[in-house]
């Protein structure tokens, strides 16, 4: 017993060495056999390489997004009044005043900050060493970069500083960040505790306390990413298959020298790790030139320093093991219908019919676990993730699974036709599997793209108020901070190029009371021409008082009597004593009504003109500026925004619009944006590369028919329908599948369900071009294949 017990162990380790030299002779495969091995070699490794690029850049996203945010919360400057203990900071050589100065140029946001140190000692903000003197500024690269070009010259008007140095990495949270730190004086008797503060210290002083998603936005995320990833999933599957029918013959022929089916599938193992190790490199390489050059490129408005793009350690890990697990994995779900035998590929007869039961539980597995949440809505608390992530993939997956099936269905039943069509038709009859593998990568895009289009489109109405502003009445407002300067500010602007009308209103409250007023009503103070922009006033002179008359708010009819005192700004529970101005109307006040387009919807109150103010009232005025721009002016807004900032650079100005969308919402649009980007760039890519290995496969066949005869332009047209076929089949089932996904996420978030077509037709348009682009792409190579000369060999 112990001396067969001894051999045990010896037996075990020759079956251990046999495995693993099994394995190493599938990777020294992968790497030999010439200039065909090499190819197939490197273009596995490319089309795994760019999936594991993208894979690796969406792990980095957890890290960019908090590098992001740490940024931000270190530079925290205004807000910081609204948490210290105190109600002001006291000035000391440890203080700095800070104003936001933000601003925009071209449509984008510029960050800007005024600063007064007030001691030798005043703290600085990130990314400054020293803050600039009076009239100096810093300034991030790409603004340095900006005002120096032609681009940017109104932007150096409206910022009249000398540059003196640019803000550091650690001082902003994107490469492409426009922004400027300038020094002023007189800062400090203007602190209002909101736009302009005194602040010790620049960071947020305390973690602000998280609060949970939204449902619906959470459902919006975790779809998103799914759908996002799904398709890199689907082109790494893709790409370890390639050269699968050399492979196959390859291992035919071991099996003629001696080796079993055991060893021939772990040779076959073995070069698909080759290729994914491969892949795996070629991936990081590609991930870190991308990350070399994110410094110069902003998408969607987002842009990001190369260190921020460094992925999770875990999400790596699960990376670098997955991929090989996964390539692995899918070489031997290819070969479990392939019998390999010594004289040949059993699958070079007529494959055996797909089954469709099988195909159809994936799909149905998918509904199975998102219907059960169908009506929860955003009252329920959040969804299932496992379930929402599960059921999702299922249904994407389930477009791969049944592609194949419909590709065979459809083209046995295809017959005659031209020579190019009845080539295509055969080629697609005998290996429909690997047409319709190089098309389920965009079919999963497409099929992921439309339900979201179709759940974005149905969920953006609960995401988007309406403002109440008419942009037909004005395209511009602009407060003026000095109330009492409006009639020089509406000259200024009247003189701007591309301002077309310019109106002034101000207003103020008035009560009945000196302190602690019972009623107080609102007062909107200008001129005439302005009054009459809110009101239907048929005479008007200055000096004139008007009434609006509001039955929902009567207050100032049982105010508002002849000889009465009223009192401008009253002051509530001591604030503010002797402030107060008494007031008494005229003796005529003049009832008008509401206009339906008024500049100030729900006006209530009096309408005043200048001249029946007391001049002392003016200080008090809040004020603002309404613009009419000149559509024909491209720069209108940048000439508008010049013209404020002449007047006051702390003048806030405001382009209407007539909605606006949640900040959270329009977060994940975005990523959606940048993250459909960087697929697309993948599909067309991979594609190419898929494109390419078949052209290479079929390359001794293209020759010999050209050797034959067989015209150039009969051979282009047949390859262009191998892949308009599949295509078509594949954009008809992913809009089935997209159309239904969509259906069901709506049902879940109670939301109706409504299709919008035209979105529609433009993602299954989008996925129709880049094929159209890719199969444009790789006719050169074709027609350098479609030579007599190919049928040499090696």
């Amino acid at each position: 017993m112990s001396g067969e017990g001894g051999h045990l162990p010896d037996r075990a380790k020759s079956r251990a060495w046999g495995r693993s030299r099994d394995l190493g002779m599938g990777v020294r495969f992968a790497f030999t056999g010439g200039r065909e091995g090499w190819v197939r070699a490197v273009l596995t490794a490319v089309g795994v390489g760019l999936g594991v690029a993208l894979l690796l850049l969406t792990a980095a996203i957890p890290n960019a997004m908090g590098m992001r945010d740490d940024r931000e919360e270190a530079r925290h400057d205004i807000g910081l009044v609204f948490h210290q203990e105190n109600a002001e900071t006291k000035q000391s050589d440890r203080t700095v005043v800070v104003a936001n100065s933000d601003t925009q140029y071209q449509g984008k946001e510029v960050r800007g900050r005024l600063m007064e140190p007030e001691g030798p000692r005043a703290p600085v903000p990130p990314g400054v060493e020293k803050l600039p003197a009076e009239g100096e500024m810093l300034v991030s690269p790409a603004l340095a970069e900006l005002l120096k070009s032609d681009g940017g010259k109104l932007l150096v008007e409206r910022l009249p500083y000398r540059v003196v140095g640019t803000i550091g990495e650690s001082g902003l949270i994107g490469s492409r960040e426009l922004a400027y730190i300038a020094g002023v004086d007189g800062l400090a008797k203007r602190i209002n505790g909101s736009t302009v503060g005194r602040i010790e210290r620049f960071g947020n002083p305390e973690d602000q306390p998280g609060r949970s998603m939204d449902p619906v936005l959470l459902l919006l995320v975790l779809v998103v990413l799914v759908v996002l990833l799904m398709p890199v999933g689907v082109f790494i599957a893709t790409a370890v298959r390639f050269g699968g029918e050399r492979r196959d013959r390859r291992l035919a022929a071991l099996r003629l020298v001696g080796s079993d089916s055991r060893m021939t599938r772990r040779i076959a193992a073995g070069e698909a790790l080759a290729g994914s190790f491969l892949g795996l490199a070629f991936g990081t390489l590609f991930f870190l030139m991308g990350r070399e050059l994110a410094a110069s490129v902003e998408v969607f408005g987002i842009s990001v320093f190369p260190d921020y793009l460094t992925p999770t350690p875990a999400l790596a890990l699960l990376i670098a093991v997955a991929i090989p697990a996964s390539a692995v994995l899918v070489t031997l779900f290819a070969l479990r219908g392939v019998v390999i035998e010594p004289l040949g590929v059993v699958r070079s007869t007529k494959p055996a019919r797909r089954r469709l039961w099988w195909r159809l539980l994936l799909p149905l597995g998918g509904l199975a676990l998102l219907l059960p949440m169908i009506g929860q809505g955003a009252d329920n608390g959040p969804f299932n993730e496992y379930q929402v992530t599960g059921g999702v993939v299922l249904l994407l997956v389930g477009v791969t699974a049944l592609l194949p099936w419909l590709v065979e269905a459809v083209v046995a039943r295809m017959g005659s036709g031209s020579v190019a069509w009845q080539l295509a038709v055969r080629r697609l009859q005998l290996s429909s599997g690997s047409a319709a593998r190089m098309v389920n990568g965009i079919a999963v895009a497409v099929a992921g793209a439309i339900a979201l289009q179709m759940l974005f489109a149905g969920a953006d109405s609960a995401y988007t108020e309406v403002t109440g502003k008419d942009v037909t009445r004005a395209n511009m407002e602009v407060g003026l901070p000095d109330g009492s300067r409006v009639s020089a500010a509406v000259k200024d602007f009247e003189q701007t190029k591309g301002v077309s009308e310019a109106l002034g209103l101000s207003s103020v409250s008035v009560g009945d009371r000196r302190k602690d007023p019972e009623s107080s009503v609102g007062m909107t103070v200008g001129t005439c021409a302005s009054l009459r922009e809110m009101a239907k006033i048929s005479s008007c002179r200055d000096g004139d008082v008007f009434m609006t008359e509001s039955p929902e708010d009567p207050t100032a009819l049982t105010m508002v009597k002849p000889g009465r005192t009223l009192w401008v700004e009253p002051s509530y529970s001591g604030e503010d004593p002797g402030a107060e101005i008494p007031w008494t109307p005229p003796g005529e006040v003049k009832k008008v009504a509401e206009r339906a387009d008024s500049l100030r919807p729900s006006l209530s109150g009096l309408l005043v003109t200048r001249a029946a103010l007391p001049a002392k009232v003016e200080p008090l005025l809040y004020s603002s500026v309404y613009l009419r721009l000149d559509p024909s002016v491209p720069d209108a807004t940048d000439r508008v925004l010049n013209t404020a900032a002449a007047f006051d650079p702390l003048t806030d100005a405001w382009v209407w619009e007539s909605t606006s969308r949640s900040g959270e919402y329009q977060s994940i649009r975005t990523g959606l944006f940048v993250g459909s980007a960087c697929v697309l760039v993948l599909i067309g890519a991979s594609l190419l590369v898929s494109q390419l290995e078949q052209l290479r496969e079929r390359r001794k066949l293209l020759s010999a028919l050209v050797a034959f005869g067989t015209r150039r332009r009969t051979l282009s047209l047949s390859v262009l329908w191998q892949t308009a076929i599949p295509i078509a089949l594949g954009l008809v089932l992913s809009s089935v599948v997209g159309l239904t996904l969509g259906a069901v996420l709506l049902r879940m978030t109670n939301i109706p369900v409504s299709v919008d077509w035209a979105s529609v037709l433009s993602m299954t348009g989008i996925g129709a071009g880049v094929v159209c682009l890719v199969t444009a792409l790789s006719l050169p190579p074709l027609l350098r294949m479609m030579r007599p000369d190919g049928l040499r060999t090696e």
